[in-house]
């Protein structure tokens, strides 16, 4: 019997029920079984073997534009690396690392009055993230507390609300937007990609500082990543789409907390597009393994290298 198809039946049920327990409103995640054997199994079974090499814990960077399914495939891998693999798996998202509503505040004085805004490299506590990747890797791991941020109030969550770690796991699936971005270079941050960056950007002030930001600080982060998942989105213009989906979602779980509505999303989404176009250019080229999404949010190949 292959080890893929070990605990079949037994993964088989619990990835049905997860996904029937997401389908809020609408999900890529439709043709059930068939993604199952075509994407989900094989992943999970590179990262396994990617693991039993050396029984070390593995930092897996799972990438891709807003609304491109990377917590819900996070969770799928989860289930399948503990109930094929007996792996243990922490997840946790870039974007709980933010910096406060404080730090951002202060960023904009400072910085640029788009610092305000979260979202992209700078925005985030990279001194705090890097050392929670070293700790995780640690042979004798202690417990230890992974931030949160809550999107609806645009500020971290206490301590108290914490994700906790009380021992070493196998796997840990880092999962955000700009996961494995690499630097532009220096000219092609001349001209403005939209209408942010052209009337709120003209000094070039802001996307300088977040290209360094990737090129200083980001490039430590993302060099403890031992491979990188790509989801990759057919343009730029479905991350509007589907972003609007992630926020009907928050709509339905986030108890009457503020929620953006179209024209703030289309702001929104401003600060993430030259960043986001870039990656579509070179993370196809860089990760380890490339899932293109299609046009109907359906996961169309995946790619091993």
């Amino acid at each position: 019997m292959n080890s893929h198809q070990y605990n079949y039946q037994k993964v088989k049920g619990r990835y049905l029920n997860f996904l029937k327990s997401q389908e809020i409103l609408s999900e890529p995640f439709r043709d059930k079984m068939g993604q199952f054997d075509k994407f989900f199994l094989p992943l999970s079974e590179n990262i396994f073997k990617s693991f039993a090499r050396d029984n070390k814990t593995k930092i897996i960077g799972l990438s891709g534009g807003q609304g491109s399914g990377k917590s819900t495939i996070s969770n799928i891998l989860k289930i399948i690396l503990k109930e094929n693999f007996n792996l243990s798996t922490v997840i946790f998202s870039i974007d709980d690392f933010y910096k406060t509503l404080k730090e951002r505040r202060n960023m904009s004085r400072k910085i640029s009055p788009l610092f305000i805004t979260r979202g992209v490299p700078g925005t985030h506590d990279t001194v705090l993230l890097l050392k929670i990747l070293k700790k995780l890797k640690e042979r004798n791991l202690k417990k230890i507390l992974i931030p949160k941020f809550d999107k609806s109030i645009d500020d971290r969550l206490p301590k108290s609300k914490w994700q906790k770690v009380f021992k070493k796991p196998d796997i840990v699936i880092f999962e955000g937007w700009c996961v494995g971005a690499i630097p532009q270079k220096k000219k092609d941050l001349i001209l403005p990609v939209n209408d942010l960056e052209r009337e709120k950007d003209y000094k070039r002030i802001w996307r300088n500082r977040v290209n360094q930001e990737l090129e200083k600080k980001y490039s430590k982060i993302f060099k403890l990543i031992d491979k990188i998942i790509f989801l990759k989105v057919p343009s730029f213009k479905h991350v509007f789409k589907w972003r609007l989906l992630q926020e009907k979602k928050l709509k339905v779980t986030s108890k009457g907390k503020k929620i953006m509505n179209n024209n703030q999303i289309k702001e929104f989404i401003m600060f993430y597009e030259r960043l986001t176009k870039h990656m579509l250019k070179t993370l196809v080229k860089k990760a380890q393994c490339v899932i293109k999404i299609d046009d109907k949010h359906r996961l169309k190949s995946i790619k091993f290298k």
